[in-house]
């Protein structure tokens, strides 16, 4: 680590102190924010798992323009960057692969079966987010298969009043494009518009947002389109409903994102329509029903040669259909969670083939807190899979509070990965499928301290997971194409600790800092002479540095991240956002990777260096 490094982060951490210099704590809201779990709503404060919540107003402090540059503040999400500025991404939770992730958007199951490199292929914008959940841990109890090791829930804004936003905003590293023989110099440029309406009975928001950049070097051009629209319905005091619709168009160059050095001149498009209809109904004082379906259709056209067409190209197409039915009865011992859901799959593609498979699952769980300071959840998940037949994912969570601040929790459960279609039919000169592959199973306990006063949340924990059947994609030399393996036992110790703390006011200014840690400590049980195309990429060190202080018109924040892979690469990331707001107006400058680092975070793609954004912001309320 250079000097000047060292400097930056023994300057941040000396406003440690002066910032603890304020005596008004702001009570932190965070605390009553109810877990989306789709069966028993939990308040954050009462939650027994490893959970991490960044709110909207966390994401506005940041110097990030994309969901793909926000995951990565969050304890325990590692996010591999294939392409800058939103383009694409792998993301993982603890050590796992980025296929063991479940992603959801208001707790709909948007993940990608043709392959997970796609689940972050989201049709929202930043700017419609409420709030990211981060729930760590096998997680098959709450959310089906697939959540092996975790899920990460993006919510939604619900309209509270009429409203018309504008954000526009674009930067560059200033460096020229020397690389392609061209002139000027490389640029991303952004922008969003959204409109809500708020009624009594009925409320709409729509959002849009295109992007555009050159990228960071040759073949890195990428632009993209996002369209979301969701609306609500009070039928009555007992039945609303709720519905959403969503598209993306993302294009853009893929040079070295899957067959490095021979893709120079690839490129992707990809476009992903999502639409779900849900209703709630209070049937009883004590009974809720809420049924809901949704449809995520994803087209996938991959040019290894982008000026010709007519060879080496793939097409995909899939389809993924769900119906769910959740419900709560509520008794005097506790609440009890029932439901099912199905999940229907198809792909046709060049060279996956034509493929469907159906997966269902029942489930059922129970909550009190009538046992003195103990708070338990216990339930089980019953899964089948018309590929892999039955399969139960028990799980338990509790939690003892020593005092009105302090709180052990231990949670154990089980869960299971399904093979994506690509890992199972793909045929490619350089990656080739398996269809003989089995599902991945795990087995994960963590037991961790939580503490919440006033504006302090801290966690520190320590869980053991170990995944039996674990797949990745092998190869013996660099002249095979790499093929998914059964690989056998994959066992991972971490520890994680986080800690935020929200004060003021000291002179009229708002202080927060969000400090965090993570330690794994993988083994694998394979053969050392194979080469693993993934594994050796996984995180080892993680910590953040996150300080920010705002009043009534700047806000300034210090972004910090170092993180140390398995194979010992390591880098320092360190980003700044200074804002100033007048009236309905924000304008805003943000730097990131204020140190021009060089980095690598997945395959062979270098990520841009130094750059430099402006931005404004308008926004119009309507009085109520």
């Amino acid at each position: 680590m250079n000097n000047k490094i060292k400097t930056y982060l023994l300057t941040s951490a000396a406003l440690i102190p002066f910032i603890g210099a304020g005596q008004n704590v702001k009570q932190d809201s965070i605390k009553e924010i109810i877990i989306t779990e789709n069966r028993l709503q939990i308040p954050f404060s009462k939650d027994n798992r490893n959970i991490e919540i960044m709110t909207a107003a966390d994401i506005k402090k940041l110097p990030a323009r994309s969901l793909n540059e926000v995951l990565p503040f969050l304890n325990g999400v590692d996010v591999r960057q294939r392409g800058p500025f939103g383009t694409q991404a792998d993301v993982s939770i603890d050590g796992g692969s980025f296929e063991q992730t479940l992603i959801l958007l208001n707790g709909i199951k948007v993940s990608d079966p043709q392959t997970a490199h796609h689940n972050l292929n989201l049709p929202i914008p930043l700017e419609s987010i409420e709030r990211i959940e981060v729930i760590r841990g096998a997680a098959a109890r709450i959310y089906g298969i697939n959540s092996l090791t975790g899920a990460i829930n993006i919510v939604t804004k619900r309209v509270e009043n009429s409203s018309i936003t504008a954000h526009i905003y674009g930067g560059s590293s200033f460096k020229n494009r020397d690389e392609e023989e061209k002139d000027g110099i490389y640029y991303g440029a952004g922008a969003q518009l959204g409109a809500a309406w708020y009624q009594e009975k009925h409320q709409h928001q729509l959002y849009y947002s295109k992007e555009k950049t050159n990228g960071q070097r040759y073949n890195t051009a990428a632009q993209n389109d996002k369209i979301h629209y969701q609306g609500n319905l009070t039928i009555d005091s007992r039945n609303q409903a709720e519905w959403m619709g969503s598209y993306m168009y993302n294009k853009f160059g893929a040079n070295g994102f899957y067959a490095a050095p021979g893709d120079k001149e690839s490129e992707e498009i990809v476009e992903t329509v999502l639409a779900s209809l849900a209703t709630r109904h209070q049937l009883t004082d004590n009974l809720s029903l809420n049924p809901r379906i949704s449809n995520r259709y994803n087209e996938d056209d991959y040019r290894y040669f982008r000026n010709d067409l007519s060879r080496a190209r793939s097409r995909h197409y899939n389809n993924a259909f769900s119906m769910e039915l959740n419900s709560r009865y509520q008794t005097s011992f506790g609440d009890f969670g029932l439901g099912w859901e199905s999940r229907l799959e198809r792909i046709s593609s060049s060279n996956i083939g034509q493929h469907d498979r159906n997966n269902h699952g029942a489930y059922a769980e129970f909550r009190t807190e009538k046992f003195n300071k103990l708070i338990v959840n216990i339930g089980a998940y019953l899964n089948y899979n018309s590929q892999y037949g039955w399969q139960l994912y028990p799980g338990i969570d509790m939690g003892y509070q020593l005092d009105n601040r302090w709180k052990l929790v231990l949670n154990a459960g089980s869960s299971q990965r399904i093979p994506s279609f690509t890992d199972l039919y793909l045929k490619q000169p350089s990656n080739v499928g398996n269809a003989a592959l089995s599902p991945e199973n795990a087995w994960q306990i963590e037991g961790a301290i939580k503490y919440q006063h006033k504006g302090v949340t801290a966690h520190a924990g320590y869980f053991h997971r170990r995944i039996k059947s674990f797949i990745d994609w092998v190869r013996n030399d660099n002249t095979q194409p790499y093929q998914p393996f059964n690989m056998g036992n994959n066992i991972v110790n971490g520890v994680n600790t986080n800690i935020n703390y929200t004060l003021g006011s000291v002179n009229h200014w708002f202080y927060q800092i969000n400090l965090g840690y993570n330690y794994l400590h993988p083994s694998m049980e394979t053969d050392p002479n194979l080469i693993s195309k993934y594994q050796m990429e996984n995180l080892k060190h993680q910590a953040k540095l996150v300080l920010s202080a705002t009043q009534d018109r700047w806000s300034i924040s210090l972004a910090n991240r170092l993180n140390q892979r398995i194979s010992n690469k390591s880098y320092f990331l360190s980003d700044a956002l200074l804002s100033y707001t007048a009236g309905a107006f924000q304008v805003y400058a943000d730097f990131q990777n204020l140190f021009d680092v060089t980095y690598i975070e997945s395959m062979a793609i270098p990520m841009p260096g130094r750059w430099y954004n402006m931005g404004l912001r308008y926004q119009w309320n309507a009085k109520k």
